[in-house]
């Protein structure tokens, strides 16, 4: 099984045995007929993959690695927030008439700032620093603006990104590893889909910093199963697994702001049949 899947299966199980269930809470989370969303959960899940051994995708079923791609661009590269940017309607439900999201995620790495350098956003800034100031550790993003909660239609779930440069022994280059901080984490409906996406940011950042892509270490603060996709986890952590798959990005690629979708490459993805219609709460 790819390592991905060991880490998924071994948090599923514990979030299942060892978590505590929010039944009975007032929850905010509704299902589709208006009953409250409850989870079983676990409090402060740290789960490291190490991006120069295998791309950290689930084999036990599908994830869309394409369009995963295309949301993490849609935030970091074109920085919107608008729906009518994305190709996947996964955003949809939390979009008004107009198709944006309000003040949140990749309006809020759009924001220019003032800094000694001059003006720059979020985004730019990591790229700056990077080049110019690799061993610094004050590399990091945040979208959890507490003055902009307010005009956000969904508050950000992956809200910072810490980067930090190391070297690997007998090599001149150099190694970008991060720190993913997310505050919620829907284990069955978007976990992998977390990952993948931003091991694929570390792998681009790395590929225009000319840099090796290190660890992702993925930390959350609330690491959740719904009670209504419990018994889907047990078929889904019980399934046979397989190697990981290989991903690569066009090498061609010099400039964060010239990848596409179609620069990503992906070989070998052996799985598990996809989950359908798993029920989403909002």
């Amino acid at each position: 099984m790819s390592y991905a899947d060991k880490v998924f299966i071994d948090m599923c199980r514990d979030i299942i045995d060892n978590g505590v269930s929010t039944e009975g809470e007032k929850v905010r989370p509704r299902w589709e007929d208006g009953s409250p969303a409850y989870t079983v959960k676990r409090f402060g899940v740290v789960n490291r993959y190490d991006l120069s051994r295998e791309f950290p995708a689930l084999t036990l079923r599908r994830t869309a690695l394409k369009s995963a791609f295309d949301e993490i661009l849609w935030i970091w590269q074109k920085k919107s927030n608008n729906i009518h940017d994305l190709h996947s309607h996964i955003w949809d439900s939390w979009a008004d008439a107009d198709g944006s999201i309000g003040k949140a995620y990749g309006y809020q790495l759009g924001v220019k700032h003032q800094y000694t350098e001059g003006m720059m956003d979020q985004v730019d800034r990591v790229l700056y620093d990077l080049k110019n100031n690799p061993y610094s550790r004050r590399i990091m993003t945040n979208i959890y603006v507490h003055q902009d909660l307010h005009a956000m239609n969904l508050y950000p779930c992956a809200y910072s990104m810490t980067f930090n440069v190391t070297t690997r022994p007998g090599s001149d280059r150099l190694v970008l590893n991060a720190i993913l901080n997310q505050r919620s984490n829907d284990v069955l409906a978007a976990n992998n889909w977390n990952v993948c996406q931003y091991a694929l940011l570390v792998m681009m950042i790395a590929q225009v910093s000319d840099m090796e892509p290190g660890e992702l270490v993925h930390v959350i603060a609330d690491a959740h199963i719904y009670d209504r996709h419990i018994p889907l986890v047990e078929e889904l952590i019980s399934r046979p697994a397989y190697q990981a798959p290989k991903v690569t990005l066009n090498p061609e690629i010099r400039n964060f702001y010239d990848f596409t979708v179609d620069d990503l490459k992906v070989e070998d993805y052996v799985t598990g049949p996809q989950i359908k219609n798993i029920p989403i709460a909002v």
